[in-house]
């Protein structure tokens, strides 16, 4: 595995501002704007060429955020009327091509995909109406978008919108052996209380709660407020689902600590640290320091 160099050019000397993204020896190029600083994309003539773009929505605050995703042969245009007639967003992040390559049958194929990788990643919700058909493209053609998509994929996680990642791929390493995956720090653990058993492991993005885990009904007054609300949200959009007398993952979750995930589970107050154990018996705490020593 090779890592890659990304260069971003923060336009007016700001993180959260307008920002030109490239990544070393690729021809594409991304560029990112808050709605805010929407005025100023005119100047750009990255702008004016044919693309896909993210309408994105920063900080939701009941459940997950929201993406609409499009194509245009003039990216700018587009955007004119979405500013108007969309306002559930407050970043743009658009792709062109930086020698003007990209087809409109190459877009239509990345709206077509990307639309499908967001729809199965399940990160954010999607507002598209539909899922567009891809456009016939020869294969090389293909093979040469699919890689495309990849540098897409790897932008957007470094601007902070991981959205084509699914949570169980959320960390960069390898299918790893039982060996490696000590090494690496990334095992699956587990957490028993009463009659619940939930499994979980450690991932770049937080610690990832695993699809079928059992969590208790009951909740203590130790419960943390945070993330009560978190388990609420998460009842209601039927992630969780009481069977019999446990409440039972539909899905992988992330959250943002192992302390967070074992209080979830427990509906207590808990330290993730003691909670969590590999197959060996050891507790995260004892797994940590062993990678250090």
């Amino acid at each position: 595995m090779y890592g890659k160099s990304i260069k971003i050019f923060l336009a007016d000397n700001s993180a959260s501002g307008l920002r030109h993204v490239e990544i070393v020896n690729w021809s594409g190029q991304a560029v990112a704007c808050p709605r805010s600083k929407f005025s100023e994309l005119k100047k750009w003539d990255e702008s004016q060429r044919p693309g896909v773009y993210f309408l994105l929505e920063q900080h939701a605050t009941d459940g997950k955020n929201t993406v609409y995703i499009g194509e245009s042969e003039n990216v700018y245009e587009r955007l004119t009327s979405h500013l108007r007639n969309k306002d559930f967003w407050s970043e743009v992040i658009f792709f062109s091509s930086k020698d003007e390559n990209l087809t409109k049958g190459h877009i239509k194929y990345l709206e077509s995909r990307l639309t499908e990788i967001t729809l199965d990643a399940d990160r954010y919700a999607l507002a598209n109406a539909n899922t567009p058909p891809q456009s016939a493209l020869p294969r090389s053609e293909k093979a040469a978008m699919e890689e495309y998509l990849h540098n897409i994929k790897l932008v957007l996680g470094t601007l902070g919108h991981p959205l084509l990642e699914k949570l169980s791929q959320g960390t960069n390493c390898p299918i790893l052996n039982n060996e490696e995956e000590a090494s690496n720090g990334e095992q699956e653990l587990s957490f028993t209380v009463k009659n619940a058993t939930a499994m979980g492991k450690q991932v770049d993005e937080g610690f990832l709660l695993l699809k079928g885990s059992g969590a208790l009904l009951q909740e203590n007054k130790s419960f943390p407020p945070k993330i009560k609300t978190k388990r609420d949200q998460l009842i209601k959009e039927g992630i969780i689902l009481k069977q019999n007398d446990l409440y039972i993952l539909q899905k992988d979750v992330l959250m943002s600590s192992p302390s967070y995930a074992a209080c979830l589970i427990a509906g207590t107050a808990r330290n993730g640290q003691e909670c969590w154990k590999n197959t060996d018996g050891k507790t995260l705490k004892q797994v940590e320091e062993d990678l250090i020593n």
